[in-house]
């Protein structure tokens, strides 16, 4: 009875009041319009010719709507294949690290070999090392190999980067050994063990991974500015980089290749955000 009451006094004291619930709601709406006001900046530049741009005072909304900058867009760069390059060698790279760092999580969280702690240790190390002090030797790596100028040379990197291991053996570490056990116990192999059951218990973690990594690729631009040279095998963040000119910088057309570049990302998040909602959920309860 005593403890009952201390939990019914506790969950009272933890209840939220008015100036706290009205503080969150403020915080969260300043949040809100710090992240919305780049992206309606950017809305009104791309719907502005060149002379409205720098009119003072700025106009949020042109009083004549200007769709050129789009279609210039369209017809006289390569936008549409930058997007089709990018979204390729996204979903590859998703493709094969979801493989590959599946089996390899589960590898260091449930079986038991020679050299796992070093293999981990080697592997976490892997992780602190800023992407910016690999840029050279890969550089020459890749030359060597003959990749350089290919989609090759965007996705094989890609596929080292250890940080997925360790997203997913989060995931497998929590599921119960008894459960491999047992499934050992009918006759049952390793890779089936891997695919009918580890698999589809950490689906979500398979999605919050596969989401973060095409994320990842993206919006990535330094590699892909060393490894390729040719516009046809250009991905969107260069090539959305390469509309600057020396002398003159077209202000609207860069913010119409912005603002349609962020609508698939967008779109591919709101559609799974639910599985972020569920993993955190998780977490919460498991802490």
């Amino acid at each position: 009875m005593w403890r009952l009451a201390r939990r019914k006094r506790n969950a009272v004291s933890l209840k939220p009041t008015l100036p706290m619930v009205t503080m969150s709601y403020g915080v969260l709406m300043l949040a809100a319009v710090i992240s919305i006001v780049p992206f309606l900046y950017i809305l009104s530049t791309s719907v502005k010719d060149t002379n409205s741009l720098f009119s003072y005072p700025p106009e949020w909304i042109p009083d004549e709507l200007f769709w050129g900058n789009y279609a210039k867009l369209l017809q006289e760069t390569s936008f549409l294949n930058w997007t089709l390059n990018t979204f390729m060698i996204g979903l590859a790279i998703t493709v094969l690290k979801l493989v590959i760092d599946a089996m390899a999580a589960y590898s260091l969280a449930k079986l038991q070999f020679a050299g796992k702690r070093f293999v981990s240790a080697t592997l976490l190390l892997a992780v602190a090392i800023p992407v910016a002090a690999l840029i050279i030797p890969l550089f020459f790596l890749v030359r060597s190999m003959g990749l350089l100028n290919t989609y090759w040379a965007l996705i094989l990197p890609a596929l080292a980067n250890p940080l997925g291991i360790f997203l997913l053996r989060s995931f497998i570490v929590s599921l119960p050994d008894d459960l491999i056990h047992s499934a050992r116990l009918d006759g049952a192999g390793e890779l089936r063990i891997f695919a009918q059951i580890i698999l589809p218990l950490i689906s979500s973690g398979l999605v919050v991974h596969a989401i973060f990594t095409f994320m990842l690729q993206y919006t990535n631009f330094l590699w892909p500015l060393v490894a390729i040279q040719s516009d046809s095998r250009q991905v969107l963040t260069v090539g959305i980089s390469s509309l600057k000119s020396n002398f003159v910088v077209d202000w609207g057309l860069i913010s119409a290749a912005s603002l349609l570049a962020t609508i698939p990302i967008t779109l591919l998040f709101l559609a799974l955000q639910r599985f972020f909602l569920a993993q955190s959920l998780s977490s919460a309860l498991k802490g």
